[in-house]
């Protein structure tokens, strides 16, 4: 319980899918902060107790959930909100799933594959992947979006203009997210709550955990905006940084391929060097390794890196 919060929402308070007709939870003043529950994103249907047939078993109609609604009292489309994320408060468990079908290799990872992770709350600590392995730990929220103007019910999954799935592992403490409003209220919702991500998320899934989030809505009037935009309060990676990179790359006329071939060539390299499982490397890569366009003006080739932090594996 945040005892600074104007508002709690609770994490029966979520929904599914991004639609401008779900009612609001509450009404909010800009300038409130609010303490919302948010459920990880299988709806808690994956627990610590969890094995790989709960994965093939995972019902994609409750993926991906959000609190909310809110209504920001004044919002109205042409105006933006400003997101301060101020605090998390972790639940110590996670997980981390290769899910058939989905994923930057899905065509080569096709068998469900699941770790439970454990860490410390209070303390974040590195968390284990196997032996030797420690995950540095980075809490942030991957999904934080206002409605869209266009009706109906549309999916959380895909990122959009006013926000939603976006899965920026820098969108955490101090840092400041700006969204533009569609419909009157904004109707604000936040959820994909992550202990740990890379950049890219590239098998899929990061450290999905289930935590508690304080966040600050505020309002800035007539500010035309087309796309989000954040302020991050200082360095983004220096909690990976201490010991440099492996460093691999995918070199090609299309980016996406480019980044394919970066992370297929850092997989293998993990599992020959460590003679890790190539699901494992490739899980592992998701939740702390950074995909990056290094080069995209030497046409007709482009550069894409792929940097995994060597303090994991020592």
């Amino acid at each position: 319980m945040c005892r600074n919060c104007d508002y709690t929402i609770h994490s029966a308070q979520h929904h599914f899918g991004w639609d401008h007709s779900i009612p609001p939870v509450q009404t909010v003043a800009p300038g409130s902060t609010i303490h919302f529950e948010c459920v990880d994103s299988s709806a808690g249907q994956l627990t610590a107790n969890s094995t790989v047939q709960d994965v093939v078993d995972l019902d994609f109609g409750k993926i991906n959930p959000v609190t909310g609604p809110i209504y920001i009292d004044g919002a109205k489309p042409g105006d933006v909100v400003k997101i301060t994320m101020e605090q998390f408060e972790p639940s110590g468990f996670g997980w981390t799933a290769n899910i058939p079908g989905f994923g930057l290799l899905a065509d080569q990872f096709t068998e469900a594959a699941l770790h439970i992770w454990k860490y410390d709350p209070s303390t974040m600590q590195p968390s284990l992947f196997g032996p030797g392995g420690q995950v540095p730990l980075k809490p942030f929220c991957g999904t934080l979006g206002l409605a869209p103007a266009e009706a109906g019910n549309h999916s959380i999954v895909p990122p959009r203009n006013v926000g939603g799935n976006m899965d920026i592992r820098d969108l955490s403490v101090g840092t400041e997210l700006y969204l533009p409003v569609e419909v009157d209220g904004g109707l604000f919702s936040v959820g994909d709550t992550h202990a740990a991500q890379g950049d890219g998320e590239v098998c899929g899934t990061a450290i999905e955990s289930p935590m508690n989030v304080t966040i600050k809505l505020d309002l800035i009037k007539d500010t035309p905006l087309k796309m989000p935009r954040f302020t991050t309060p200082g360095p983004v990676t220096n909690h990976l940084d201490a010991k440099g990179y492996e460093v691999t790359t995918g070199i090609g006329a299309d980016l996406y391929q480019g980044s394919r071939i970066a992370v297929e060539q850092m997989v293998e390299l993990l599992s020959h060097r460590y003679n890790m499982n190539a699901v494992d490397a490739y899980m592992l890569c998701s939740v702390c390794g950074d995909l990056r366009i290094s080069e995209i003006v030497d046409q007709p080739n482009w550069l894409v890196s792929f940097y995994f932090p060597r303090v994991v594996l020592g």
